[in-house]
C-alpha cells in the first residue's frame, strides 16, 4: 500500500527517507502532513523546544466563551482562538 519516499528536511537541506512503515503509522494516528525534518533535525528541535525553558504563552480572551486565557502560539488574529475547554467541545463537533 505504501511505498519509501525520500523527502528533504527544511533544516539541514539533506535526503531522507519516509518509509512505507512511517507512512502507515501516520495514517493510522490521522496526521495529513509528511514529515518536514530528518530524524537528527527532529531530534534538535525537540530538544531545543524542551531545554528547561517555561514555554511562551499568550494572553488572549476565548472566542466562544469571553473568558480569559492563554494558549502556547501567537493568535495571528485572522482565526478564532479559544480556552482548553471550549476547543475541545469544538473538536467534538
Amino acid at each position: 500500500m505504501y511505498t519509501d519516499k525520500t523527502l528533504v528536511c527544511r533544516d539541514c537541506g539533506q535526503e531522507f527517507t519516509f518509509t512505507a512503515s512511517e507512512q502507515a503509522f501516520y495514517a493510522e494516528k490521522g496526521f495529513t502532513n509528511e514529515p518536514s525534518r530528518c530524524k537528527a533535525c527532529r531530534d534538535a528541535h525537540k530538544a531545543q523546544r524542551n531545554s528547561g525553558e517555561p514555554r511562551k504563552m499568550y494572553d488572549v480572551v476565548c472566542a466562544a466563551c469571553g473568558n480569559p486565557c492563554k494558549v502556547p502560539f501567537e493568535p495571528k488574529g485572522d482565526r478564532p482562538v479559544y480556552c482548553s475547554e471550549c476547543f475541545n467541545k469544538q473538536r467534538q463537533q
